[in-house]
């Protein structure tokens, strides 16, 4: 008899990635993936430091959890609760304490130690497991079995950055770039399972400096390697920085067709005062050339990025310099939060706050020009057809949703025959997140520039 999992997962798709892993290692102990709590055998909530008061949201969600567990031992039977990720390897030793009913906690690092955890918790000890082991976990984890069309791939983890207000290098540790054949190898298993897309997956993966043969490898050249696999159409990676996007990597983007017209920098601040402040290592002018030479290998590239609004310091003539820069570039889509302090950061103890409210008003002043931008790209779209990866399915009955090249997701009536397939579609409609269109009737699609260089 099956035993059931549930797995809450917040914030990035790293996160989303783990979470697919553990239930991975999960698999073999007899454990299935269910979408609701009720009667689940282990519960795991698995967290990202990200979120604005993200300690607290873990108490408020492990409330719920302790809910079910407590139906459960009505019933004669034992639940385990877990917390894993971010917040887990920063605040574990509090988690336990204030959270008596919590049988495991463990960092972003150690999932791959799922088995012998679970078996000390139903023994009766309380786990803690917040480690950065000297093995690496991916040496350690069994094929993916849970993988769809569009299938995500961690080639990289941790960050030697040291922003100011991140505490990545904190929670996921130093850089650390998986061998490239181990990462060809999950690839191809991959697309013998479906997948026609992959995205690779790092807190800078930009900064990958994977062994291959010959030596170590860059990002670059792995995107080529991957390229070359039959069956594989797609690929796409995030999140990166702007320091690690070296020229090969620019050039990928105007010679690999299989590598999508998509690219997620953050640059969080258009004010060279506040990138100092924060850390970043590079200046606006250096992101804004970065983003030029880009556009010259692909003018139709769609442009992300993430801006922190309210830094510590931040001054009116900052914040105009992040509108200013937002104005220039002009992006499809992107992340933007005010500023919240993460305990243990230099951020934390900076002075220099800004007021709440002042805060309120730069974002409501920065976001209704990145919506207004996001709005604007999805509308040049409307009557273009484009290929479209069907990789969801929809709230509706005979809905399916997918993906654009540019990474816009379209909403789709179609047969679920065509689920994981790539599909003509013509676009009618669009919004500010995403667009609806017909299954289009005509081979005619829209393609980038280097698509077309290849058909040709």
């Amino acid at each position: 008899m099956s035993k059931k999992l549930y797995i809450k997962t917040w914030g990035c798709q790293m996160n989303v990635y783990d979470s697919q892993k553990m239930a991975d290692v999960l698999a073999p102990l007899g454990y299935a993936p269910v979408d609701a709590p009720e009667g689940a055998d282990l519960m795991i909530l698995n967290t990202c430091h990200i979120r604005e008061k993200a300690t607290e949201k873990v108490f408020s969600d492990l409330g719920r959890l302790r809910d079910h567990k407590e139906a459960k031992a009505e019933q004669g039977e034992k639940a385990l609760i877990a917390v894993a990720g971010c917040v887990a390897q920063a605040e574990g030793p509090v988690i336990l304490q204030r959270a008596k009913y919590v049988d495991m906690v463990f960092g972003p690092q150690t999932y791959h130690r799922l088995p012998e955890m679970i078996l000390s918790a139903n023994g009766g000890e309380r786990v803690v497991n917040t480690d950065f082991p000297v093995e690496s976990k991916f040496d350690n984890l069994p094929a993916s079995t849970t993988q769809g069309p569009s299938a995500m791939l961690s080639v990289q983890e941790g960050c030697d950055k040291f922003c100011t207000f991140c505490v990545v290098p904190y929670t996921r540790g130093a850089e650390y770039s998986r061998p490239v054949q181990q990462i060809l190898d999950e690839a191809k298993k991959s697309v013998e399972q479906g997948a026609k897309e992959v995205m690779l997956l790092g807190q800078n993966v930009n900064a990958f400096h994977g062994e291959g043969e010959g030596g170590s490898w860059d990002l670059a050249r792995l995107i080529d390697a991957l390229a070359q696999i039959n069956g594989l159409a797609r690929i796409r990676y995030m999140t990166s920085h702007p320091s690690d996007m070296n020229d090969a990597l620019i050039d990928a983007h105007g010679s690999i067709a299989k590598l999508m017209p998509f690219l997620h920098l953050p640059v969080q601040s258009g004010s060279d005062r506040i990138l100092d402040l924060m850390n970043r290592k590079h200046t606006a002018a250096q992101y804004i050339d970065i983003i030029a030479r880009v556009k010259k290998q692909r003018p139709d590239i769609a442009l992300s990025s993430d801006f922190i609004v309210g830094f510590p310091g931040e001054t009116d003539e900052d914040h105009a310099a992040t509108v200013e820069m937002v104005k220039q570039i002009g992006f499809a889509s992107c992340y933007s939060f005010k500023y919240s302090p993460r305990p243990g950061t230099p951020g934390a103890v900076m002075g220099g706050i800004v007021p709440e409210a002042v805060k309120d008003t730069r974002l409501h002043e920065l976001q209704a020009i990145l919506f207004a931008q996001q709005s604007e790209f999805n509308q040049r779209s409307v009557g273009k057809m484009m290929q479209v990866l069907f990789d969801r399915k929809g709230d509706k009955d005979g809905q399916l949703l997918g993906k654009s090249p540019w990474n816009q997701s379209v909403y789709v009536t179609a047969p679920e025959r065509l689920y994981g397939e790539m599909v003509d579609v013509t676009i009618e409609k669009a919004f500010q997140n995403g667009m609806a269109g017909t299954i289009a009737t005509t081979e005619t699609t829209t393609k980038t520039p280097s698509q077309k260089k290849e058909a040709a």
